[in-house]
């Protein structure tokens, strides 16, 4: 996992673990619960974070999930540096803790609706097939770097290197980017928890608010 404190506006604490390995989660909990946010943004949509919150936070025991083959080979994978779960068990055991310590959440990623259009606008037919054809290739082959935060930037640069896709990503990182500002203005301390493959990104539209509301070309 890589965290790194950034602003402005606020104080915020920015925290990315690799998606689905659950060494992870302990780490991002220990950190979020020593900085003492008074809110926490996850990089999720609005329905994204209320099914996990009704099914795995406060439910006695956890649904079964069906994974896509992508979600799958992923898994495969990641899982030779330990143990994997799903949904995101950083963002799950995040939840569980603000949970118990009354802490508020923001879903700071796009709901489902307008993610669908951004995904339209961005990713036409060409695109679309040429990243199934990129998923299949990863799948059949995954990358096998040596250490659990290369292989989450591996696997998202081969299935997400199109043109394309790239603009998608870096729409839903300026919207990310303006819902932690706009928590950040209410909040003296704020954490917020994304992907590891998105840091970077992230971290860049935070420190300098102006790139985050480029209007779309």
């Amino acid at each position: 996992m890589i965290s790194a404190r950034v602003g402005p506006p606020g104080d915020i604490l920015l925290l990315a673990p690799v998606r689905g390995l659950a060494s992870e989660s302990a780490k991002a909990v220990r950190e979020i619960d020593a900085f003492g946010p008074d809110v926490l943004g996850v990089g999720a949509s609005p329905e994204e974070l209320r099914s996990l919150v009704e099914y795995f936070v406060r439910a006695d025991a956890e649904p079964v999930v069906p994974l896509t083959s992508n979600e799958t080979s992923e898994v495969r994978g990641l899982v030779r540096f330990g143990e994997v779960r799903v949904p995101n068990p950083s963002i799950v055991e995040a939840l569980r803790f603000a949970a118990v310590r009354g802490l508020p959440v923001e879903p700071l990623d796009p709901g489902d609706e307008s993610s669908a259009s951004m995904f339209a606008e961005h990713i036409g037919y060409v695109e679309l097939v040429r990243r199934t054809v990129r998923e299949r290739r990863v799948a059949r082959n995954p990358p096998s770097p040596s250490s659990p935060d290369e292989f989450a930037l591996a696997w998202d640069a081969q299935v997400g290197g199109g043109a394309g896709s790239k603009r998608f990503a870096q729409a839903r990182d300026r919207h990310l980017a303006r819902a932690a500002h706009r928590i950040a203005e209410t909040h003296r301390r704020c954490a917020v928890l994304v992907d590891r493959e998105r840091f970077d990104s992230v971290r860049l539209l935070i420190e300098r608010p102006e790139l985050a509301t480029i209007a779309e070309e």
